[in-house]
């Protein structure tokens, strides 16, 4: 199998509000149960992957409407219409304890691998609204990634490529319905490690199988762990001794 250790996240895992800031939302309930609140079935997701490797998983499920995990520090959509207009005083103190502390554990432990010689595989695991803005969005699951980092590009085509062998009815994508080197947690590790130290992959799967739950999505999740697993055995396999 590949040996990059492999680290997974979810950023989006819930749309749960910290009671200091509940009455901020008392009257948006409707938005934190939406996409905009978090990633449905991404943290479930995550934790599978998590287990099948028995790899460490670092997950929020604190909603993104309070802070955006997957934003860097002055982007503008780090903040929420709900949270922008607060005090930068507060908009302090939202970071210093629900952004940074999550943020400093996932680079802290890439870190930690990098330093002790190993390579990092890092999947964040994510969802998707299958309409946005009235549009819809042509894709079942696809994978974000830089396609200036070789190591990304090369583990991407594997994983999907064994992704369709299971389930060749599905529409894969790459860099949709995001680019991949948009802002995000997995952009900011890349500027701090190089490729040979680090690849990091935004999952993205369709909500609509999260909505309609049963067996189709059991199969997807199981289909993409597999997926990965023989991605990771063929990039071992390749490597050069």
């Amino acid at each position: 199998m590949d040996d990059r250790f492999l680290i997974v996240t979810c950023e989006h895992g819930g749309h749960e509000v910290p009671p200091a800031f509940a009455p901020l939302f008392r009257d948006h309930r409707s938005l934190l149960n939406s996409h905009r609140g978090w990633d449905p079935g991404a943290l479930e997701l995550a934790r599978k992957l998590a287990r099948a490797f028995g790899a460490p998983c670092f997950a929020s499920t604190t909603t993104r409407l309070l802070v955006d995990l997957n934003r860097s520090v002055g982007h503008r959509e780090l903040f929420s219409e709900i949270t922008r207009p607060l005090a930068r005083a507060v908009r302090q103190e939202i970071l210093a304890l629900h952004y940074r502390p999550y943020r400093d554990a996932v680079e802290g432990e890439v870190a930690r691998h990098i330093a002790a010689g190993r390579s990092v595989l890092h999947v964040a695991s994510h969802s998707f609204t299958p309409v946005l803005d009235e549009t819809v969005r042509r894709a079942d699951v696809a994978c974000l990634y830089d396609p200036r980092r070789p190591a990304e590009s090369a583990l991407v085509g594997r994983w999907l490529a064994a992704f369709a062998r299971r389930a060749p009815g599905l529409r894969l994508r790459r860099n949709y319905p995001y680019q991949g080197r948009s802002d995000g947690l997995a952009a900011l590790l890349r500027k701090r490690f190089p490729d040979v130290a680090y690849a990091g992959i935004e999952l993205e799967v369709n909500q609509s199988f999260v909505a309609q739950g049963g067996a189709p999505l059991v199969r997807l999740r199981s289909d993409l762990i597999d997926a990965l697993a023989e991605a990771r055995t063929a990039a071992r396999k390749q490597a050069p001794p």
